[in-house]
């Protein structure tokens, strides 16, 4: 596999609604769900989940 198909980029966007969003990448092999992390949303100033969108 080529770099690129094993780690992605990948954009995160928050599921408060505000729109926020992230640039990451991500393991392919060990998630290849769609990731949820927990991270900083400073237009609401606190930590929301935020989901992988494709």
């Amino acid at each position: 596999m080529a770099r690129n198909d094993l780690r992605p980029v990948i954009k995160i966007r928050s599921t408060a609604g505000t729109g926020y969003t992230y640039v990451t990448r991500k393991n392919r092999r060990n998630d290849p769900d769609r990731l949820t992390l927990r991270k900083y949303d400073p237009i609401l100033r606190r930590h929301v989940l935020f989901r992988e969108e494709r």
